[in-house]
């Protein structure tokens, strides 16, 4: 798989937005950001991305409702769609399994760990150890 897998990551908070852009572009990915499910909508119309991670909860437009809609793009079908959320409970994993997310990955994030299910989903093989942060 290419290194150059394009990633998008929808986040309400800054902190998150920032340490994934970083950690995910100098493990070698193309990276992307939005700060809420519309926006993050309208880059997806426009831009094809190889995984995306969205928050669950974000004001606007939630992550729930942002995988619907994600889902229903031309081309999302199987795009692994990976939440971000602190809430690690069986209803809202369940919401968003049945909304169409591929996996959860609970906050605070681990950029290695993200790298890791990068590569189990096929999307990128794992960088050599020390090029991400």
């Amino acid at each position: 798989m290419s290194q150059q897998a394009s990633i998008l990551v929808v986040d309400d908070a800054d902190t998150i937005r920032h340490l994934m852009r970083f950690s995910l572009s100098k493990a070698g990915f193309e990276v992307k950001v939005a700060a809420n499910g519309h926006d993050a909508l309208a880059l997806a119309r426009n831009n094809k991305f190889d995984a995306i991670f969205t928050d669950i909860h974000m004001p606007e437009m939630d992550g729930i409702s942002l995988i619907k809609a994600l889902r229903e793009l031309p081309g999302y079908a199987s795009t692994p769609i990976l939440a971000l959320t602190m809430t690690n409970t069986d209803h809202i994993k369940n919401t968003g399994k049945e909304a169409g997310a591929t996996g959860w990955i609970n906050k605070p994030v681990s950029p290695p760990r993200v790298i890791e299910l990068l590569a189990r989903l096929g999307v990128a093989t794992i960088p050599p150890t020390g090029q991400f942060a």
